[in-house]
């Protein structure tokens, strides 16, 4: 039987004119983060298998690539549990990876520590558009900032990111699971089912108010609260002021310090971007991973019609490694949805080297063949991208082929004399 030709379902081969752009963006990222302080690093692809199932990457940890173990330890026969035959998987995020990553370093690490990731993720979803099973990350984090410092420093690098690639009238979506929960509370919910209500909460952009109401009560929750709830989110609607008007409706039920902080964030951002862009306070925004403490966030961008990249503050991670809690904030971009916004827009990479395509006879060698790459070397010497090769039979189609790369020379050398 041949072999497959075609890459596994959820994953794609790249094509050079596709490269060329990511690599593009992948330098205005490392650039821009890199002036706002931040750190390359990088880590394993594949993690302790412990480390991903520990219930805090929410429904991401439902579609871990798992890996058996190896050689002698791998005893299929003698399996009765999924630990007896798996002792790793394939990173589904990179925020699990950055805290174990600091933990095993962080003697050699500066406090706080600013880092960037970039690096693929895999999860076993249903592929669809601008989502694969393979994808690029790319995160920023603070680690040891406590304060709200942390989220205008991330809000404002990834925002300035953003509008070097051209992005414009995008919104950066702000909320606090503090918030989340203090309307739970103020609502009368008990407090475990918090999760419960926050996953119908999210639903809220699609299905409204009326959908996220039936479907609480449908889930058994009072009548009574459903309404406490749903009349905070009708106040919202006419509120000029968002954080303040929930500050005055809640309060001793939510902390002062926490909508004075998000208010802050909102305003020095506001005050301070350099990009086309809006902050919104939204009281819906929810993020589905359970290891969010604080501070939450989404990026929209209007193109996409959904968020193309999010984070928040996840203060209590790194306790799950070490036993301290060290404060921890991170903003990720969705790299792939950028980058496929950016082709279906017809984006072209700016400020290219001249490109020159050398195109040989086939039968050229020896002292010609040594002019020829001499010449080559000595315009690359000037800045040029010059390819080196031998000419199709059907050199109009190579041609073709070679312009639609952004070759906008070509000389043809013979074994006497050149044409171009």
């Amino acid at each position: 039987m041949a072999l497959s030709k075609k890459p596994v379902t959820g994953m794609k081969d790249i094509l050079p004119e596709e490269m060329q752009i990511r690599d593009y963006v992948i330098g205005v990222i490392k650039d821009t983060y890199g002036k706002f302080g931040f750190t390359s690093i990088d880590t394993p692809c594949m993690e302790n298998i412990a480390n991903l199932t520990n219930k805090q990457g929410g429904d991401n940890e439902k579609l871990v690539f798992k890996i058996l173990k190896r050689g002698e330890k791998l005893n299929v026969a003698e399996a009765v549990k999924e630990e007896d035959v798996v002792d790793a998987g394939m990173r589904y995020d990179l925020t699990v990876p950055l805290v174990r990553y600091y933990c095993n370093n962080a003697a050699n690490l500066p406090a706080p520590f600013k880092a960037l990731q970039i690096g693929n993720v895999w999860r076993a979803e249903r592929p669809q558009r601008g989502r694969f099973r393979q994808f690029m990350q790319c995160d920023i984090d603070i680690l040891g900032e406590p304060s709200n410092l942390a989220e205008i420093e991330l809000i404002l690098a990834t925002t300035t990111t953003l509008g070097k690639l051209g992005f414009k009238g995008f919104e950066i979506r702000i909320n606090d699971r503090q918030i989340l929960k203090a309307m739970a509370a103020y609502s009368g919910f008990a407090e475990e089912s918090y999760d419960s209500v926050f996953i119908i909460l999210d639903k809220m952009d699609k299905i409204g108010k009326e959908g996220v109401e039936a479907e609480l009560l449908e889930n058994g929750f009072p009548g009574e609260a459903v309404d406490k709830y749903l009349e905070l989110y009708r106040g919202l609607e006419e509120a000029d002021n968002g954080v303040a008007y929930l500050a005055e409706r809640l309060g001793d039920v939510l902390e002062p310090s926490v909508a004075e902080g998000l208010q802050e964030i909102i305003d020095s951002v506001s005050a301070t971007k350099a990009s086309d862009f809006k902050m919104v306070f939204d009281a819906t925004l929810v993020r589905g991973m359970s290891y969010y403490t604080g501070t939450i966030f989404e990026v929209s961008i209007p193109e996409y019609g959904g968020s193309c990249g999010g984070g928040g503050r996840y203060d209590k991670m790194v306790g799950r490694f070490t036993g301290n809690d060290i404060p921890a904030c991170g903003f990720s971009i969705g790299f792939e949805r950028i980058i496929m916004l950016l082709l279906e827009n017809g984006f072209k990479v700016p400020a290219q080297p001249e490109k020159v395509a050398y195109l040989i006879e086939k039968g050229v060698g020896g002292e010609r063949l040594c002019e020829i790459i001499a010449k080559a070397q000595e315009k690359r010497k000037s800045g040029a991208q010059v390819l080196v090769a031998r000419m199709n039979k059907n050199k109009k189609f190579q041609k073709e082929q070679l312009a639609a790369q952004g070759y906008g020379e070509f000389e043809e050398f013979y074994r006497e004399g050149l044409k171009g």
